[in-house]
C-alpha cells in the first residue's frame, strides 16, 4: 500500500528580549529511500535567513543551515513537504532466519554491505551498551529464534512493560536510567530497543520522522495534532533494515515518514542552534501536520 501526505512541522520560539542573531542547524527534510520518495520540500524561516544553506551528512541524511541576522522576539521555522511512502519490508527468507545470523561481522558473505553496518553495532554518544540491556533482550532474543518473531517480541515488551510519559526524561536519560525508572517517550523507548540490539551484537540505528495518527472513530482529524516521532531499525543481511516502532508495538509501514537516521537523537535532532540575547526566558512550541492527500 502507497500513501501520500503533505507534512507541515512548524517551531516557533519566542523570547523575552531582543533577539540580534540566530543560527540553527537541524533534520527536517525527508530522505528519498527505496520505500519513500519526497515529491516537494521547502524550509521557510521568519524572519528570513540571511543566510541558508543544506548539506548531506555521513548518514545520507539532509541537514538544512540558517542564519538569521534580522533582530527578533520571536523565530518561526516551518518545514513543508509532500511525500510518497510505501509500506516497508524485507524478504520472507531474511526475517525468518535465526536472530544469531543477522550479527554483522567477518563471517557475512562477500559483498553482503555488514560493513556499513559495523559502527552501528558500537556503543554511541546517548545510547550505553550496558549488562542490562543485554539481559532484557535475551528474555526475547532465544537461542535460534527467528528474527523477526524476536523482534516483535522485544518491540510488545517494551511497549507493555514501560509507561509513556511526557516530560519524565530529558534528551540526556540514559539506558541505565530508563530500565530502572521504566517511563519515557518515544525518543527513550527507541534508544533502549537499539541498546538491547547492540548488546546481543545486532546493528541497530535510531530512525526520526512522523508517524500519520488515525482520529477516533467518529472524530475528526486534528489539525497540527501530530508530532516527531522516534523509532528504530535492525539491520539484516544484504543491506535490509527492519524498522519497527516499540511506543506504538507495531513494525514500520506506509503510516511512518523517514527524516533521518543516525546511531542515536544527537546525530539527527529536528531542531538545535545558538542565540545571541539578553533574554532571561524563552519558550519554544511544535507543531506537526501530518495530512493524507
Amino acid at each position: 500500500m502507497t500513501k501520500t501526505y503533505r507534512i507541515t512541522h512548524r517551531t516557533t520560539y519566542s523570547y523575552s528580549d531582543q533577539v540580534s542573531a540566530s543560527y540553527g542547524r537541524g533534520y527536517l527534510q525527508p530522505r528519498p529511500t527505496p520505500w519513500q520518495r519526497v515529491l516537494e520540500h521547502a524550509v521557510v524561516i521568519d524572519p528570513a535567513a540571511g543566510d541558508m544553506s543544506t548539506s548531506v551528512d555521513a548518514y545520507g541524511n539532509t541537514d538544512t543551515f540558517f542564519h538569521v541576522t534580522t533582530g527578533h522576539t520571536e523565530l518561526v521555522v516551518t518545514s513543508l513537504s509532500l511525500v510518497e511512502v510505501d509500506a516497508q519490508g524485507a524478504p520472507p527468507e531474511i526475517t525468518e532466519m535465526p536472530w544469531e545470523l543477522a550479527r554483522p561481522g567477518e563471517d557475512q558473505p562477500e559483498g553482503s554491505e555488514w560493513a556499513e553496518a559495523v559502527e552501528f553495532v558500537l556503543p554511541s554518544p546517548l545510547i550505553d551498551v550496558v549488562e542490562g540491556s543485554r539481559e532484557y533482550a535475551l528474555k526475547s532474543f532465544t537461542p535460534d529464534r527467528p528474527l523477526v518473531e524476536a523482534i516483535f517480541d522485544l518491540t510488545h515488551r517494551i511497549y507493555t512493560e514501560y509507561i509513556y510519559q511526557f516530560g519524565s526524561t530529558t534528551i540526556s536519560t540514559r539506558i541505565p536510567d530508563l530500565l530502572e525508572k521504566k517511563t519515557g517517550v518515544c525518543q527513550d523507548f527507541a534508544h533502549l530497543a537499539v541498546s538491547c540490539l547492540r548488546s546481543i551484537g545486532l546493528a541497530g540505528r535510531y530512525v526520526s520522522g512522523y508517524l500519520a495518527t488515525t482520529p477516533p472513530p467518529g472524530k475528526e482529524r486534528m489539525i497540527g495534532a501530530d508530532a516527531t516521532h522516534a523509532w528504530a531499525a535492525v539491520w539484516l543481511p544484504g543491506g535490509y533494515w527492519l524498522a519497527f516502532d516499540p511506543t506504538n508495538d507495531q513494525f514500520a509501514d506506509e503510516r511512518y515518514t523517514t527524516v533521518a537516521w543516525g546511531r542515536d537523537y544527537a546525530d539527527v535532532p529536528p531542531l538545535k542552534g545558538v542565540i545571541f540575547t539578553d533574554a532571561k526566558k524563552s519558550r519554544m512550541k511544535v507543531s506537526v501536520d501530518v495530512a493524507p492527500v
